[in-house]
């Protein structure tokens, strides 16, 4: 039986940070052993709870796409077996979950693409007709296919904040042109390869986010984890032209169930407030979240 992971510990490595999912330990210099935990956050709130087998499902999605779009963008990976760089004792905590990967400078934009409005855009939309600065036709309903997909970025909040979605401009003025219009391009054409291949096995990606970091030749390299569930809104195409038709949100292979659970839940008869401690999640909630991840790492590999 796999191990779960909800926290590692790494008594081998320098720890450098612990994200929302991720614990990141240096190896050296010029890399870094990332281990995808079973932790999962919702309302940017990490719940106490891991989901059995989630860091797997995220790492074993991520390398699929990575070998994927290698022709489109350099990716991150070394290549090297995580295990060969921490103690016997220390292998559980970290097969078949973890990336060595190279050390690289982060870009502090995330590069996100839509293909669909839904979520925050959807919000966005229907208060001014454009998305981060991106304007759209008038007549779009929740969920609409858009004419081409839009990048619509964001600046990478610190782990509990939330990320703010800012215009291409401010790429612009963050990073400067030349390389804003180089992750702009990158991005969309990544998410339109995955797309057509997402399509062909049954599944609509709705939206996306990617992370960029550069090497030490200024190269860019994609980096973190791409097209996961976490970080990628995916829809079956089954259940799609029902919801669009009724106005609302396709099932998602995502944690949406546990989304939802929160905004249901009472505490002494209030809605919880989306702010730490996390309630308690109940085993039927997360055992449910967890079939919805194995299903999409399965209806997209086979």
């Amino acid at each position: 039986m796999a191990t779960t992971v909800h926290t590692s510990s790494i008594q081998s490595l320098p720890l450098l940070a612990r994200g929302k999912v991720r614990d990141n330990y240096a190896v050296g210099e010029d890399r870094i052993l990332m281990i995808a935990s079973d932790r999962l956050s919702a309302f940017d709130v990490i719940m106490g709870e891991p989901i059995p087998g989630k860091g797997e499902i995220l790492t074993r999605m991520a390398l699929w796409w990575f070998d994927r779009l290698g022709g489109i963008c350099p990716n991150h990976l070394t290549g090297e077996a995580p295990e060969s760089v921490v103690r016997p004792e220390e292998v559980a905590q970290v097969t078949g979950r973890s990336m060595l990967v190279k050390r690289l400078k982060p870009i502090p934009v995330e590069a996100v693409v839509r293909g669909y409005l839904a979520g925050s855009g959807w919000k966005e939309y229907q208060e001014n007709r454009e998305v981060c600065g991106v304007p759209l036709p008038v007549g779009l309903i929740n969920s609409a296919k858009l004419p081409r997909a839009i990048f619509t970025p964001a600046a990478k909040a610190a782990v509990g904040e939330h990320d703010e979605n800012i215009s291409y401009e401010r790429v612009v003025e963050m990073i400067g042109p030349q390389l804003a219009q180089q992750i702009r391009e990158t991005s969309l054409a990544l998410y339109e390869t995955a797309a057509e291949i997402a399509l062909q096995r049954g599944m609509i990606i709705a939206d996306t986010k990617f992370e960029f970091g550069l090497d030490e030749t200024g190269q860019l390299v994609l980096m973190d984890e791409v097209l996961t569930p976490d970080s990628s809104r995916y829809w079956p195409v089954e259940g799609y032209e029902a919801a669009l038709a009724a106005g609302t949100n396709p099932p998602s292979y995502d944690k949406q169930f546990v989304r939802d659970w929160l905004e249901s839940v009472r505490i002494n008869g209030k809605p919880w407030d989306k702010t730490p401690p996390a309630p308690r999640l109940p085993n039927e909630v997360t055992e449910r979240t967890a079939e919805k991840y194995r299903e999409a790492l399965e209806r997209l590999t086979g």
